[in-house]
């Protein structure tokens, strides 16, 4: 668990709000880092399928037990906005473009301002298991989720996770784990349980 000292300044609807604010005066705050270059127009496609999957119920759950669900994205508010408005969402969604904050919390990936480190590896670590993980222009972005917890004014990082951690997001994986056919997915064995296996890209586009 670490204090978060930085005064991190993001951009919501109503005006700039400091990291506490995103609380919502709950206790705990889950921050998924949503995949939205600054000069993309739509936001990630996997990002945006999870996202979709997110009901009332499930947040009203979350503040039962006084935890508040955020977004946070790269790109201008303008742009979160847009895409949010074309998904019908209600989500919580704020800009941190122009801070430290996707680099800090390791979503966004620039080697040049020492952020190299994915899913707690860095490049020479991939490498080493024959992965390009690294082979992306950079700076680019990497999807994660962040939790946190309030004590009175202080806030602390407790915990963050990256790739196929995301995959509860939405949870339609956990539920096609249970059956016959799986996520027919083109990786899973054993082969050919699915006449239609797709690629591994957690899109839902197919």
């Amino acid at each position: 668990m670490v204090r978060i000292d930085k005064p991190y300044v993001l951009d919501g609807p109503a005006g700039p709000v400091g990291l506490i604010d995103l609380f919502e005066g709950r206790r705990q705050l889950i921050v998924y880092h949503f995949m939205f270059h600054p000069e993309w127009t739509d936001g990630c496609p996997s990002c945006t399928a999870g996202t979709d999957e997110i009901s009332h119920g499930l947040l009203d759950h979350l503040h039962v037990r006084d935890t508040s669900y955020a977004i946070v994205s790269r790109a201008p508010l303008a742009k979160l906005e847009a895409w949010k408005a074309k998904r019908g969402w209600d989500i919580p969604w704020y800009s941190s473009f122009g801070t430290d904050f996707n680099t800090d919390f390791g979503v966004t990936i620039d080697e040049s301002v020492g952020a190299g480190e994915f899913n707690y590896r860095t490049r020479a670590e991939y490498e080493a298991r024959g992965s390009d993980a690294f082979s992306a222009p950079q700076p680019f972005d990497v999807p994660g989720r962040s939790c946190f917890l309030r004590v009175e004014d202080r806030v602390f990082h407790t915990y963050s996770q990256y790739a196929r951690g995301l995959e509860a997001t939405g949870g339609s994986y956990y539920f096609l784990d249970l059956t016959a056919l799986g996520r027919q997915e083109q990786w899973e064995e054993p082969a050919g349980r699915s006449d239609a296996a797709r690629s591994a890209s957690p899109d839902f586009a197919s």
